[in-house]
């Protein structure tokens, strides 16, 4: 069964490098002008244009929303914005959630993305009791697909030409993580 109070009451993760907050007012203007980005919007799939007063409403209200963890990624000495990631779309029934996360510009690569999920992995199996944990990654991504599968997300599954950007059709990979198959990595 699913803690929801983990849910609820958003938490504070300490990791190496990073730290994940509650997503607020704070992170507004970073999460803004990430969504500007051309590669971060391409990494994405982001479509939609966002205006600062939207991003700024949105990070405010995510505290409050039940069900679902937003969850700022910090650099964990100097408490700069990194990235946000969450757990989304909850299924109390089957105890599983979607996975999102979105770096800053200039920051995949660097190991953050992976220390972050692997941190939230944490949390979702051993707080929140979730069984399985899932994503979506474009297949043109190889970067956070080894990040994912560093961080303990397996490939379960292929959807073909299913994502179209810049007139061109890619492949989207789903992948999971599940409870009975993780390892929280050693101290």
């Amino acid at each position: 069964m699913i803690n929801d109070h983990a849910l609820n009451d958003k938490p504070t993760v300490i990791g190496e490098r990073v730290r994940l907050v509650p997503l607020g007012p704070q992170h507004a203007e970073p999460f803004w002008q990430a969504t500007l980005d051309p590669e971060n919007r391409r990494l994405t799939g982001t479509r939609r244009e966002f205006t600062l007063e939207f991003v700024r409403a949105w990070c405010a209200d995510r505290a409050t929303q039940p069900h679902r963890l937003d969850l700022a990624i910090e650099d964990r000495t100097t408490g700069d914005y990194l990235g946000e990631l969450a757990l989304i779309d909850i299924d109390h029934d089957s105890e599983s959630a979607a996975f999102r996360i979105a770096l800053g510009p200039g920051l995949p690569g660097r190991g953050y993305g992976t220390e972050a999920a692997r941190l939230l992995l944490g949390y979702a199996f051993e707080q929140v009791r979730l069984h399985r944990v899932q994503l979506e990654v474009y297949s043109f991504n190889s970067r956070a697909i080894r990040a994912y599968q560093k961080a303990g997300f397996a490939l379960e599954g292929r959807l073909r030409d299913a994502h179209m950007w810049e007139g061109r059709r890619y492949d989207v990979l789903c992948m999971a993580a599940l409870r009975s198959e993780w390892r929280a990595p050693a101290q």
